[in-house]
């Protein structure tokens, strides 16, 4: 009877925390559920600390944990905790594609039914979920979407006595731009303009039409933007690749130091821009713009990526990160993220008025943060992280010479035959 007693008093204890908190959830004597945020350079990002701040003032059953690592470490950590069976509660997925990984090892949790109950429209999104939607069913909401824009230095510009970048301008328009503003030698050199080492900064503005996709498996759509690149570095008005990739040198010091008149690069910038500034980093007195785009494609077309935030389908506190989810993906962490500089994925006429007005945000910020359609760099496709390293591969032979671009288009045909089995 002692033994049976004892059973009973078990399962009544485990029962009152079930209808407790609707679900198996249990929270601590102090009926707080704690539930752990996996993120990444979180101390550098303090609007993150805010969101939680205000979340938890909503919901002051609910505390949430930060698991803060550094960005280098960040995605190879998360596996390993992933696979590990962690108690990590909700994370956020630092490069999109890498969603299809965790989705086919059974680790992200459906959250479909949970966007079903709260009645969101997933359209106010304007896609941005695609990358994260397997088999009709959601299984991470959009935070924060980056686009391609293009930075300009407006003292460049006006040293120059040439106008600013328009926000439809073409590809060969900023081609001729950039021999207009290149001027100087040696550590006095002024660069038109500036492509970073990555192959995104290339084969970008061949997936930006929205027809094709760095899983295309053909490649002839990449050779107009490598020839221009390699123009413009035979012309001296872009820094060449052997020097960036030598010295290591990276884009976000060469266009605050002043050395760069346009940069195309990510949204995310912007903030660092804000807060070099701030800090007495840089003065450069910078804007944004379109990013250009060829001929044939429609001015607004972009390229981007939507980073998610998922809830790991082995927590206990699933209803609980929902409610953080929810909130962070939603019309408060939206403003909350726009009036930090950062661009939400869940856009509206007062998150872009909160943007705009960010402190230290360039004057056209609104116009030249327009985009029509974005495409995103990296879809969520098996083998795309084989792939994008071997363009990378192919990237960086073609950049540095040692290869024509019609060999390493050849050559990433052909590998990109290989590594899907063709």
């Amino acid at each position: 009877m002692k033994k049976l007693f004892s059973v009973l008093l078990i399962a009544l204890v485990a029962m009152t925390g079930v209808f407790a908190n609707g679900s198996s959830e249990t929270a601590s004597s102090d009926g707080v559920t704690t539930i752990t945020f996996a993120s990444w350079d979180t101390s550098q990002n303090a609007y993150l600390y805010d969101v939680i701040a205000a979340f938890e003032a909503q919901n002051p059953d609910i505390h949430v944990e930060v698991q803060d690592t550094p960005s280098a470490e960040y995605i190879t950590k998360l596996n390993t905790q992933l696979n590990g069976g962690s108690d990590v509660d909700v994370f956020l997925i630092k490069e999109a594609d890498k969603a299809k990984t965790f989705y086919d090892r059974g680790q992200l949790t459906d959250l479909t039914p949970y966007i079903e109950a709260a009645g969101i429209d997933m359209a106010d999104y304007n896609g941005t979920d695609a990358n994260f939607t397997f088999d009709g069913h959601t299984y991470g909401m959009p935070v924060r979407t980056d686009q391609y824009v293009l930075f300009y230095n407006k003292d460049i510009f006006d040293a120059a006595g040439v106008p600013y970048p328009d926000n439809d301008m073409t590809w060969t328009e900023f081609e001729e731009l950039a021999a207009q503003l290149t001027s100087g030698e040696g550590a006095n050199k002024y660069y038109g303009a500036h492509f970073h080492s990555w192959n995104a900064c290339v084969q970008n503005w061949g997936v930006q039409d929205g027809k094709h996709s760095i899983m295309s498996g053909e490649y002839s759509f990449f050779k107009p933007y490598y020839e221009m690149v390699l123009r413009m570095q035979e012309a001296g008005t872009c820094m060449d690749y052997g020097t960036i990739q030598g010295s290591g040198i990276h884009y976000a010091d060469v266009f605050s130091q002043g050395h760069v008149a346009m940069l195309p690069m990510g949204s995310w910038f912007i903030s660092t821009m804000i807060q070099r500034n701030q800090t007495g980093e840089s003065d450069v007195n910078w804007g944004v713009a379109v990013i250009p785009h060829a001929e044939d494609v429609p001015n607004g077309y972009t390229v981007g990526a939507s980073t998610p935030i998922c809830i790991n389908n082995a927590s206990k506190n699933k209803d609980a990160a929902w409610k953080f989810v929810q909130f962070i993906s939603g019309p408060e962490g939206a403003k909350i993220y726009a009036n930090a500089g950062q661009t939400p994925a869940l856009s509206s006429e007062e998150t872009l008025e909160l943007f705009a007005n960010a402190e230290g945000m360039p004057e056209g910020i609104v116009e030249g943060m327009y985009a029509s359609h974005i495409s995103p760099d990296r879809p969520a496709m098996d083998h795309v992280t084989e792939v994008d390293q071997m363009l990378l591969a192919e990237h960086q032979l073609i950049l540095l010479g040692e290869e024509t671009v019609d060999e390493g288009i050849a050559n990433m045909n052909r590998n990109f035959a290989e590594i899907m089995g063709n």
